[in-house]
């Protein structure tokens, strides 16, 4: 019999070492594993009997430590042993490394006093005192529900690579056991697994029903989200006395249909009931904790599916994986599966699945907006989508204003946000998954619409190009200048507008207004201009003379030629004699009393003539006239 089975991730074994050496020279039986379990095949045979024939698991918890399938498997089997005696902690200790606590799983472990591996004699000393205590070793119970109440689903995915997450599980649903902790003293609190169709949330819920049944002696209820009243008639009195803790499972809530007080009312009709919510949408965050599930990471994705190129095709989609991967291993070419894939005629997803597994993906695309902003998203694939696209995109191809355009480009982002169907990417842009988009392909109830908005992407995106040059190499031979693309005409438009309203082109009477507000209205017009050019992805080009304008060379003409020397000429000027300013006396009338104002005041009305020669070939490209005529 074992004293101590310790518990550690291979990258720590230096450390280890001394530690177990310290320990069986303090007189105790220490088993270690110098051969270690292979990469994802969970608990093996001899570790499980090794674990059974010791008193209690001592875990070298560093950050590395989780990340390991086989340390989790160790951790979580004498955990649960632990639990049927009814301590969890009872046949687990923890050496923490590090700083902090927020790594440890689970969090009854982190609200529990760590021995500090910096201190070997003192954790010889806790680990002897409590082994001392435990009269023989663990029982490590083999997993599988023995306590369901109602019917067990039938997952179509293998688990892999969720180990961390089944802990963030348990830790929410019984994060009121570590108030000191978790700063919650109340009774459990409901948890959501959220994430796209077809990336495990099902699987999870079931993996964990069935790997920490131990923590539920009253136990495990499954019901359907979608017919939630009809799976509650089916339970009937099979709801007992419910004298001990239960978990309540409700799978697949709808999204969408129902109110949060309505998700609410699901939960589990007793104190002692600990709710597990599976949805794919988001539009419940106040409900509980919430474990939001994304793809499977790159290695885990490898060894699911047993090839690098449709490992990446699928970017991590597990129920992608798990299909694709019985097809590798049942014979059929990667290479093949990968062009199938791709294919138009047919999904290989369906096909494999032998069931049309892809509607699902996509059945939220409910409304025009959301249905128009994923056609988008589509034509950028793989490129990200900002609301910003969408809206330009939308606003060329059905030639609405762009204020209307913005609002059905935000709506349709936020619903396909709320659904899962987009995620957040860096600085405010929004990735469509891949698989997403295979579903989109093969169930677009309106692919004409489609290319409507592809070409109109295409155009508003992606119509800017290097200058072609032709004829025989090295010619310098141009080809004859592109008519203005549709960005460049959005771009000449919102730069007209704003120009033509500004002091300058707006005349300013003798004796009224501000000199320091005609100068500030300029600044503001350059910050403008370039923000502009930023948002339509125009790049700021000094036009060749004789040439034909074009709103890059416009816009240069109006910073560098027109506003700047103005700027540059009358500001620090007006601000030196700013700074004279008496006490008492009001700045305008300080302004007033400048003997320089009438001087720049002139010069403001001669910058009219140029700005407005500016605003109308700014019109030119724009196709627009407006303040031009009425200015002029």
């Amino acid at each position: 019999m074992w004293d101590v089975f310790l518990s550690y991730s291979r990258g720590d074994l230096e450390w280890v070492r001394p530690l177990a050496r310290a320990l069986r020279d303090g007189g105790l039986e220490v088993f270690t594993d110098e051969t270690g379990v292979a990469s994802f095949t969970g608990i093996s045979d001899t570790i499980w009997r090794e674990l059974a024939r010791a008193k209690a698991l001592l875990a070298y918890y560093s950050t590395g430590y989780p990340e390991r399938e086989a340390c989790q498997w160790e951790l979580t089997t004498a955990y649960l042993a632990g639990l049927g005696e009814g301590d969890p902690r009872r046949r687990v200790m923890v050496v923490n490394p590090e700083p902090g606590t927020g790594h440890i799983h689970p969090v009854e472990l982190r609200d529990a006093r760590h021995a500090s591996a910096d201190d070997i004699d003192a954790v010889v000393a806790d680990v002897r005192a409590h082994v001392s205590r435990l009269d023989g070793p663990m029982a490590p119970a083999r997993h599988g529900v023995r306590r369901w109440v109602s019917g067990v689903p039938q997952p179509r995915a293998e688990f892999l690579g969720r180990l961390s997450e089944l802990w963030q599980v348990h830790s929410a649903l019984h994060a009121h056991t570590a108030p000191l902790v978790t700063g919650r003293r109340t009774a459990a609190h409901a948890v959501q697994i959220r994430g796209m169709a077809g990336i495990g949330k099902s699987l999870l819920a079931l993996e964990y029903a069935v790997g920490f049944e131990a923590a539920y002696p009253g136990g495990v209820f499954w019901l359907n989200g979608e017919s939630y009243e009809d799976s509650l008639r089916e339970l009937g009195p099979n709801l007992g006395d419910m004298g001990e803790p239960f978990l309540w499972i409700v799978d697949a809530v709808p999204v969408g249909r129902l109110t949060q007080r309505e998700v609410a009312a699901m939960a589990a009709p007793h104190p002692l009931g600990h709710t597990l919510f599976t949805l794919r949408g988001r539009a419940y965050d106040g409900l509980g904790t919430l474990v939001d599930l994304g793809p499977l990471d790159e290695r885990h994705a490898r060894v699911l599916i047993g090839d690098d190129v449709l490992a990446q095709a699928v970017e991590g989609h597990p129920l992608a994986l798990a299909l694709l991967g019985r097809a590798v291993r049942a014979g059929h070419d990667p290479r093949t599966l990968y062009d199938r894939l791709h294919a138009r005629d047919g999904s290989l997803l369906d096909m494999l699945a032998g069931d049309d597994v892809t509607a699902s993906l996509v059945r939220d695309v409910s409304t025009r907006d959301a249905s128009d902003v994923l056609r988008c998203a589509a034509a950028l694939h793989p490129l990200p989508l900002t609301v910003e696209d969408a809206e330009r995109v939308l606003a060329a191809a059905d030639r609405v204003p762009r204020a209307v355009a913005h609002r059905r480009a935000r709506n349709g982002v936020a619903e396909l946000h709320v659904r899962s169907l987009v995620t957040p990417a860096p600085d405010g842009r929004w990735q469509l998954h891949p698989v997403t988009l295979h579903a989109w392909h093969h169930h677009d109830p309106a692919p004409a619409r489609t290319e409507v908005l592809r070409h109109a992407a295409l155009r508003t995106l992606c119509a800017r190009r290097d200058p072609v040059t032709l004829g025989l190499p090295g010619s310098r031979r141009e080809a004859p200048m592109a008519a203005p693309s549709e960005s460049e005409r959005m771009a000449a438009f919102d730069i007209q507008v704003e120009l033509v309203t500004r002091i300058g082109v707006q005349e300013l009477a003798p004796g009224t207004g501000s000199l320091r507000e005609a100068l500030t209205s300029l600044k503001s017009l350059i910050d403008f201009t370039r923000a502009t050019l930023h948002t339509y992805s125009i790049g700021l080009e000094r036009g060749t003379e004789g040439g034909t304008p074009t709103v890059q060379s416009l816009a240069y003409s109006l910073i560098n030629d027109a506003i700047r020397p103005f700027t540059g000429t009358w500001h620090p000027r007006l601000a030196a004699y700013e700074a004279r300013c008496p006490a008492g006396v009001a700045p305008l009338d300080h302004e007033a009393s400048w003997p320089e104002a009438a001087a720049m005041r002139d010069e403001l009305a001669r910058l009219r003539e140029p700005l407005l020669r500016i605003a109308e070939r700014l019109g030119g490209i724009s196709g627009a006239d407006f303040g031009v005529a009425a200015t002029g």
